[in-house]
């Protein structure tokens, strides 16, 4: 599960630092008001945090209640990000199956 989320973030970060760079400044701010925008409006906490390309830092917030989800990046001494957002919102905590193991 480890190496999922690593790959995943990884590939998020991969192609989300380059739209940063050129993100529109209306969705980028203080990362203060960001997140208590997130709670106060949506009832969004942090589920996840990991650390990208650059030592941006990449963090998924939901709503266990409305399933509502929102991803943020932090560049280093810079602003905050939304860069994306959606519904149902679910932790999977399964297994990915082994490779190795279909084909036998």
């Amino acid at each position: 599960m480890k190496l999922f989320k690593t790959v995943l973030i990884t590939s998020l970060v991969a192609f989300i630092i380059p739209t940063l760079l050129h993100a529109d400044p209306r969705n980028c701010g203080q990362r203060a008001a960001i997140v208590d925008r997130l709670q106060d409006r949506f009832g969004e906490t942090r589920k996840s945090v990991g650390l990208g390309a650059n030592n941006a830092m990449v963090e998924v917030f939901a709503s266990d209640t409305t399933g509502s989800w929102t991803i943020t990046v932090t560049t280093p001494g810079g602003p905050t990000c939304l860069v994306a957002s959606g519904q149902a919102f679910e932790t999977i905590a399964a297994k990915l199956p082994d490779p190795s193991e279909e084909d036998a």
